[in-house]
C-alpha cells in the first residue's frame, strides 16, 4: 500500500531488472577445446587449465559485479566488447587508426569462443543458465588496454 510520501503512480523499482556490467582487464581469451585422455579402456575429457583459470577470473569479476543480487531467471540480452591491445610494433599512425576503430582485430581468438568462455563462466552467477541468453551483440576492437566488458540485461 502506498504511503503519503510516495509520488502518485509510483512503480516499485525492481533492482534485479537493472543491467549488470562486468569488466575484466587483460587479453580476451577464448574457450579451449575439451581434451581427451585414455587410461586403459577408459576415455575421459577435461577442460584445459588455461580455460579453467580464465573462467575462474570471469566468475570472480561477475560475483563482484552482482553483489547480493540473485541471478537472472528470465531471458537476457548479452552484450560483449572484447578490446585487444594494439601491437607495439605498429606505427603511430596505424596505432591511432586501430584505437579509433578504423582497423579491426581480425585475429584469434574467435568471437564465439570468447563468448562461450564468458557465458559458461557466468552460469549460476549472473543468470541461472546460459540457455536464457536470447539476444547477443559482440564486438572485437582495439583499444589502449586489453579489456572485456559484458553487459547482461533482461531481454
Amino acid at each position: 500500500m502506498p504511503s503519503e510520501t510516495d509520488p502518485p503512480f509510483a512503480c516499485p523499482v525492481d533492482s534485479a531488472a537493472d543491467p549488470v556490467t562486468i569488466n575484466l582487464a587483460g587479453d580476451p581469451q577464448g574457450k579451449g577445446r575439451a581434451r581427451a585422455f585414455r587410461r586403459g579402456n577408459f576415455i575421459g575429457h577435461y577442460t584445459p587449465e588455461k580455460t579453467r583459470s580464465y573462467e575462474g577470473m570471469v566468475r570472480t569479476a561477475a560475483m563482484d559485479a552482482m553483489g547480493s543480487r540473485a541471478p537472472f531467471d528470465e531471458p537476457v540480452e548479452f552484450v560483449m566488447r572484447a578490446i585487444f591491445a594494439v601491437p607495439a610494433s605498429w606505427s603511430a599512425r596505424k596505432r591511432a587508426a586501430a584505437i579509433t576503430g578504423e582497423i579491426k582485430p581480425g585475429k584469434k581468438p574467435d568471437w564465439d569462443n570468447i563468448a562461450k568462455a564468458w557465458a559458461d563462466a557466468l552460469n549460476g552467477v549472473v543468470f541461472r543458465d546460459d540457455s536464457l541468453i536470447v539476444k547477443v551483440s559482440i564486438e572485437k576492437r582495439y583499444g589502449p588496454q586489453p579489456l572485456v566488458v559484458v553487459v547482461v540485461r533482461p531481454a
